[in-house]
């Protein structure tokens, strides 16, 4: 086995078509007050063509023509989404789009005798020499772990090893889908999570504490980093090791995929028996 052993999860896409490609800008703003919407993801489903918007919830991007048919597909958590075919978009003209924000319905509570056992689910190696993740700034770009239970389970913290970080500054959103079929998932957070701090900060390992969230998931669960800002140039490299698998996709709305490596993300639970 090599010294080191690096693998990239990712994928250099190279611009098929750019001068055909169409160009779609715009803004993301809220339906109700008119103020921009920052980092909602913009793709095509299932597809990997996509990006995030920035701060001020503008976005900018390249549709290959063979894509015409398709819909640009706007997410982001708090929000309804909203979709637009792409073929009814005006070539180099700047959109506006607005979202409304998402109204959550009070789940009726069930009390039920049960017990419940403290955890830790996910992958825990800090073996640096087996190491991947970010190395580029491509927008919507998420990677992360299976976090396998067979009933509820409360979220109490999160800890994720470091082996590499060169970003003078880090800023990634942390994201909590719940499983609906293979490779399908339903982000089920009600609001953003972010993790941002400056990279001489970023050591060992990054934790971070979610109990007063009071997330309860019922059965697997994935949890991923977002890259969903310009963070220059740099990389971050997670600890990671064989077991388990790394499940990635290149943008927002992207296509899930698996590499048969586990980075090293971990999560503190309260399970149930």
């Amino acid at each position: 086995m090599p010294r080191l052993i690096r693998l990239l999860l990712l994928v250099f896409i190279p611009n098929v078509h750019a001068v055909l490609a169409q160009n779609i800008s715009g803004t993301v703003i809220n339906a109700e007050d008119k103020q921009p919407v920052d980092f909602v993801n913009i793709g095509i489903a299932g597809k990997n063509v996509g990006t995030v918007t920035d701060v001020n919830g503008r976005f900018h991007l390249s549709v290959d023509p063979c894509f015409s048919c398709d819909s640009l597909l706007f997410s982001r958590i708090g929000y309804n989404s909203c979709s637009i075919k792409i073929a009814d978009i005006m070539i180099d003209s700047m959109m506006v789009v607005p979202l409304k924000e998402k109204t959550y319905e009070l789940s009726e509570l069930k009390i039920t005798p049960r017990k419940f056992k403290t955890r830790t689910l996910g992958v825990t190696t800090k073996f640096k020499k087996m190491n991947a993740g970010f190395e580029h700034n491509l927008l919507g770009y998420e990677c992360g772990i299976l976090m396998k239970v067979k009933k509820s389970a409360l979220i109490k913290k999160i800890n994720i090893h470091i082996a590499t970080c060169t970003y003078d500054t880090i800023f990634y959103r942390l994201n909590i889908y719940k499983v609906q079929g293979k490779r399908t998932f339903v982000n089920m957070l009600k609001e953003p999570v972010y993790i941002t701090m400056p990279g001489s900060a970023v050591k060992d390992e990054i934790q971070l504490d979610l109990q007063s969230k009071n997330i309860i998931v019922d059965g697997n669960f994935l949890i991923t980093l977002e890259h969903v800002k310009d963070l220059g140039e740099g990389l971050l490299y997670f600890c990671a090791g064989f077991g388990e698998k790394t499940y990635f996709r290149k943008t927002s709305q992207g296509k899930w995929e698996t590499v048969p490596i586990g980075i090293s993300i971990s999560v503190l639970a309260d399970v149930e028996k």
